[in-house]
């Protein structure tokens, strides 16, 4: 039976009380329809809160208490509860706004989900700022409003999420000022280098990477204004360590590909009701984060792709962030993603979905075709699905969850 959206989050949690706005009301009644007896407070709208208020009054809290229960995107798998403590969340939104003084930039526009952790850890870090400033949020996302956003208001930089980046690529701006604008701040998941390039000669600005992850209280590495360099996700933040292991847990020399692993104060208390996933995942104080990368011998560090994403076929290990990376380099697709197939003769096959530039027209075949003039035998996709949309989730990464059941029926141009 397949559960319905936020059900088994509202479970695990144990959750007593919930507050929203009017127009999730549907969405949250849908979710909570099994008799798990939380209390509603609803805020706005036509609805009237349906409850008493809660009580009045702050109850003290120490540094190392529950502050924030975030869930996992769970596009690898079911969503887990990642517990963050009120210090972890003050100390990662302080080393933040520290790298961030390399500009002067003081009016953003946060489009950011404030319940992911990129979103809330860009708001505490402002929270740190000696710098009078202006925040305006979006509410929910959409490229024409945001441009309307910056030019209204004469904003300087925006944090954004690779997807939302390319969608206001493929915006139209008319007569929109922007010149305000200075920088993107750009996390969540990994900027391929064809959109970082795009963004940064359309909009005449700089793309700031940055890197971190739930269990890290969402940063661990962020490029600035006067460290940066191709292709890293910048140097660790203030506060952080990091070191990249191999599969035996020795440290490897710069320049050599294993796990990402991090260190300080935002490192998660723990999974939620999941003793044994912590222990495996928090080894000595380090955050094994699941991702691939390594550092240079000047301290960038620099994402690979996710371990569990890791396609074999014939024996091959393939990157689909590398696929990715080709087929956007095709002036008509504007998101790709890529998975393993199950296949009886390699093991895994090489497969990828794409959505194109709106009023832009391209088949499968032609994309399985620029793909291979451009990638090793062993590493182009032998199906490129035309799609109306990529599946993201509601933080804007690839669902590869959804895609991978979207190909998982052989079929379609090889």
């Amino acid at each position: 039976m397949t559960s319905r959206p936020g059900e088994h989050i509202l479970a695990d949690c144990g959750a007593t009380a919930a507050i929203i706005s009017a127009e999730l009301v549907p969405l949250f009644s849908a979710a909570a329809a099994d008799g798990l007896g939380i209390g509603t407070y609803v805020i706005g709208g036509e609805y009237a809160l349906l409850e008493e208020g809660p009580p009045a009054g702050i109850e003290p809290r120490a540094d190392d208490d529950l502050a924030a229960l975030l869930y996992t995107g769970g596009t690898t798998g079911r969503a887990k509860g990642v517990m963050l403590s009120h210090r972890g969340l003050w100390e990662s939104g302080r080393g933040l706004e520290l790298a961030t003084r390399t500009t002067t930039a003081t009016r953003s526009l946060l489009p950011l989900p404030l319940s992911h952790a990129y979103g809330l850890i860009v708001a505490i870090a402002e929270w740190h700022s000696d710098r009078r400033r202006v925040s305006v949020l979006q509410r929910w996302f959409d490229p024409a409003g945001w441009v309307e956003l910056v030019a209204a208001h004469r904003l300087e930089t925006s944090p954004v999420v690779p997807a939302m980046l390319q969608q206001l690529l493929a915006q139209p701006r008319g007569d929109r000022d922007l010149s305000t604008l200075e920088y993107f701040g750009a996390g969540g998941s990994t900027l391929p280098p064809a959109v970082r390039a795009a963004a940064e000669e359309s909009f005449g600005v700089a793309v700031l990477q940055g890197y971190g992850c739930t269990e890290s209280s969402g940063v661990i590495s962020t490029e600035t204004m006067i460290d940066r360099r191709a292709g890293s996700v910048g140097k660790p933040a203030p506060l952080v360590e990091v070191t990249v292991l191999d599969l035996a847990g020795n440290a490897l020399p710069d320049g050599e590909d294993g796990e990402i692993c991090a260190r300080g104060p935002g490192v998660m208390l723990g999974y939620w009701h999941e003793p044994g996933l912590t222990a495996q995942t928090v080894r000595d104080g380090w955050l094994h984060t699941g991702d691939l990368g390594h550092l240079d011998e000047d301290g960038f560090l620099y994402v690979v792709d996710r371990l569990k994403d890791l396609i074999i076929r014939g024996g091959f290990n393939v990157f689909p962030r590398d696929v990715e990376d080709v087929l956007l380099e095709h002036p008509v697709v504007q998101l790709a993603a890529c998975v393993g197939r199950p296949d009886a003769e390699h093991g895994e096959e090489v497969v990828a979905v794409v959505q194109l530039v709106p009023g832009r027209r391209a088949t499968g075949a032609e994309l399985v075709e620029f793909a291979r003039a451009r990638l090793a035998r062993y590493r182009y996709p032998r199906e490129v699905t035309v799609l109306e949309a990529v599946p993201l989730t509601s933080v804007g990464k690839i669902n590869r969850k959804a895609v991978r059941e979207l190909v998982r029926p052989a079929g379609g141009p090889r």
